[in-house]
């Protein structure tokens, strides 16, 4: 049976929603198509009319939810406190406790080195995000923008990574005060 266009469109949308949101919470590994089609309402059968691999659906799943951490930042280029208030967002407790709604670099980084088709999408997200934050965060010194750029969220995400890791809340908490106090004070 056929479906029309507009009712095949909005089911990969669906997909490609849930899809992201529970690779960010589980990982590459972690989750199953059958998994991902229940989550979407949907039975595993169509999974292969929108997607030719798990694999493909990860790739374009990235792009799907690097688009929403663009809108994001995107919003929080209109001012320097906007900005800094990004930062603190990013490195929060709520962000580390809420993997399936953050940000796809710090849950999907070691997923990404491992799946070739997702490498393209993950580079595109990381570089567009270092770009953003090149251009809008009030670096004292503007000339090295871009290098403090990379310093900053690798920092950023590395601590998010890392206080999502340890099993010490006071750790964990640590964590992120640190590097986000080093960056919005």
């Amino acid at each position: 049976m056929r479906y029309p266009a507009e009712e095949t469109a909005e089911k990969h949308q669906r997909i490609l929603t849930q899809a992201a949101r529970l690779f960010r919470e589980k990982g590459y590994d972690g989750v199953s198509v059958g998994q991902i089609m229940q989550a979407t309402g949907l039975t595993h059968g169509p999974f292969y009319n929108h997607f030719a691999s798990k694999e493909a659906l990860m790739a374009e799943s990235t792009l799907h939810g690097s688009e929403h951490s663009r809108v994001a930042l995107d919003a929080a280029t209109i001012s320097p406190e906007a900005m800094r208030q990004y930062v603190r967002d990013y490195v929060s407790a709520a962000h580390r406790d809420a993997p399936g709604d953050g940000c796809l670099l710090a849950a999907l980084a070691g997923d990404a080195r491992k799946q070739p088709a997702v490498r393209p999408a993950f580079t595109f997200h990381l570089k567009s995000i270092i770009g953003k934050l090149a251009a809008h965060f009030p670096w004292k010194k503007k000339n090295h923008a871009r290098q403090d750029a990379i310093v900053m969220l690798s920092a950023m995400v590395g601590a998010v990574a890392l206080a999502r890791a340890v099993d010490d809340d006071a750790f964990s908490d640590e964590i992120l005060k640190t590097v986000n106090t080093a960056f919005t004070t």
